[in-house]
């Protein structure tokens, strides 16, 4: 017997039970019974029962016992086997301390959470993904995790080491910034009160010191008190550059803000290392004086050019103009005069009204300071003051001098001229369009900042109390940004990120000019879709909503008959397929 479909014309097709037969040796059929009312599930619970199929108690056949999301769990955890993340974690701590340690990083990546909540998710019991499982952590204890977390900043000077030795070699470039974050409770005696970058000027802080390559891949990270300097900090990575990490020739790049005149002279060049920094404004205005090698002609026919300054010796300065950059800043000095004549015009009204008028020359001062201070524009504009009277007027000098040095700034190295660029991170002589492109590199640690501080990793808030808990969650957090900064690479042609950088930056006529996206990147942002592989386009994602989807893809585990367990995949959707083999992972239970 069998179930046959027979088309009908204009109408459903016709879903019969049929029987076939020999009569007078030729096969005939029958039909037994008409089957189209039937519903779909019936008709093939019957066609598995003509097969030969076993079947079994709708209560015995199978029962999903639990399912746990999976998908990012093979992303982040494949990855960081793939990478050998493990082999940076010393070998001589016991095989549970280092599963535990692997599966802080990954968690950090996947849900970033408290250390107790983190502890949840990788008990059996509570598990909210199959992280623990994978790594074979059994029950976990809050108490397991904070050891782990202090043995991970006990062990930070190995770690860091291993990553330099992957990562650096005498002549890399060596990208170097910092950033600030408040800290919750005012316990640790790291929190202090300093210049917030987080516009949080009334929390303590700590100060975060972050070492990059020159592909913005993250190899060490220092935390020091939240007062300390921006330039105080450089002697500490020095020392570390050279004691642990063996290097004794490396380039530093800084901002102008780190790398100060007084670090260049007082601890790069006694140290013998490179650098490349920036000048900042009153260095570009010296430059410009009259009679100065910072003209206006340099830039009647290019955006950038080299000179040299008797105040720099055996130094190369790359002067750079960006028209854009001069638009915007010529827009935003015309919108704060226009703002604040506005408001002295209201103190010259207070002033001069007939009933309750503003005299005395501190009161009318003291007005016009906090107008000019809350501004910054008391450069451009000339001030009288007397107990009856106040006047101004703007400073058209101050203005041009300042507008003629729109869009313009000023690099500094000492590396000598290339004829043509050294490969990546390679940096013993560099031309100017390498350097002015390595200075701008800077943009990889801000990025790395970025996903540490906000929604990828979540380094605040910051609950710790005790200096050394907090270096660790903060070498913890960092930890995780290079796992996924190499997620990153491997899945751009599905995130928003430009698909490859290296190429778009040789196809720049001028490393000053904005850089635009490539026409794969402009496509993808355009369109919200990856460039077709062997099939449709895929929907583009942010690395954050490309973890949500993949961790729809569950593990699960069912029950067979009465006793038998087994563990069974959800099928991929075929945007966790090409996420997976862009990782190179193969999806498995």
């Amino acid at each position: 017997m069998y179930v046959a479909v027979i088309p009908n014309r204009g109408s459903p097709p016709a879903i019969l039970l049929r029987e076939s037969y020999r009569e007078a040796g030729k096969t005939k059929n029958r039909t037994l019974a008409n089957l189209s009312r039937w519903p779909a599930e019936r008709i093939e619970q019957l066609r598995a029962v003509l097969r030969g199929d076993q079947l079994l108690p709708a209560a015995e056949a199978v029962e999903i016992v639990r399912a746990l999301p999976h998908g990012h769990v093979l992303a982040a955890l494949g990855t960081a086997r793939r990478i050998a993340l493990d082999a940076v974690l010393p070998r001589r701590a016991p095989q549970r301390r280092r599963d535990l340690a692997l599966a802080l990083i990954v968690a950090r990546l996947l849900e970033p959470a408290a250390k107790l909540a983190t502890a949840r998710m990788l008990d059996p019991a509570t598990a909210s993904h199959s992280l623990g499982e994978m790594l074979g952590l059994g029950k976990v204890a809050a108490k397991e995790i904070y050891a782990t977390l202090d043995w991970l900043g006990r062990e930070q000077p190995f770690i860091e080491a291993r990553l330099a030795r992957r990562h650096l070699k005498d002549g890399a470039l060596l990208l170097y910034d910092l950033t600030s974050t408040y800290l919750e409770g005012r316990c640790c005696e790291l929190a202090q009160h300093g210049y917030s970058r987080d516009h949080r000027g009334d929390r303590p802080q700590l100060v975060i010191g972050l070492m990059c390559t020159a592909e913005g891949c993250p190899v060490a990270v220092e935390v020091f008190e939240g007062n300390t300097a921006d330039p105080v900090t450089l002697s500490v990575q020095i020392d570390k550059l050279k004691q642990r990490f063996h290097l004794q020739r490396v380039v530093m790049v800084g901002d102008r803000g780190v790398l100060t005149n007084a670090r260049i002279e007082q601890t790069l060049r006694p140290a013998g290392l490179d650098w490349i920094t920036a000048l900042r404004a009153p260095a570009i205005k010296q430059l410009a004086a009259a009679g100065g090698p910072l003209q206006p002609s340099l830039f009647d026919d290019r955006d950038m050019a080299e000179i040299t300054s008797p105040d720099y010796p055996d130094e190369r300065l790359v002067v750079c103009k960006n028209p854009l950059l001069a638009e915007e800043r010529a827009r935003k000095r015309a919108e704060l005069l226009a703002a604040t004549e506005k408001e002295l015009a209201l103190i010259v009204a207070r002033v001069q009204r007939a009933r309750s008028p503003l005299h005395g020359a501190a009161a009318i001062g003291q007005a016009v300071g906090a107008v000019l201070g809350r501004r910054h524009m008391a450069k451009h504009f000339q001030i009288s003051i007397t107990d009856e009277t106040f006047s101004f007027a703007q400073n058209p000098l101050s203005i041009a001098a300042e507008a003629a040095l729109d869009g313009i700034y000023v690099i500094r190295t000492n590396l000598p001229a290339a004829q043509s660029d050294a490969p990546t991170g390679q940096a013993r002589g560099l031309t100017a369009h390498a350097t002015v492109r390595a200075y701008k590199s800077l943009s990889g640690v801000e990025h790395a900042f970025r996903s540490l501080k906000t929604v990828d990793l979540e380094l605040r808030p910051v609950f710790h109390w005790t200096a050394p808990r907090v270096r660790a969650h903060v070498l913890l957090c960092m930890l995780a940004y290079y796992l996924q900064w190499h997620m990153r690479q491997s899945l751009a042609p599905m995130l928003f990120d430009e698909p490859n950088p290296a190429a778009r930056e040789a196809q720049r006529a001028s490393p000053v000019a904005r850089a635009e996206p490539s026409p794969a990147a402009q496509r993808k942002a355009a369109h919200k879709r990856t460039e077709p592989v062997d099939g449709e386009p895929l929907p583009v994602h942010s690395f954050h909503t490309l973890l949500g989807d993949l961790a729809t893809l569950t593990r699960n585990v069912v029950r067979l008959g009465r006793d038998r367990l087994t563990a069974v995949l959800a099928t991929p959707t075929p945007i966790q397929r090409r996420a997976l083999d862009l990782l190179g992972i193969t999806p498995t239970v």
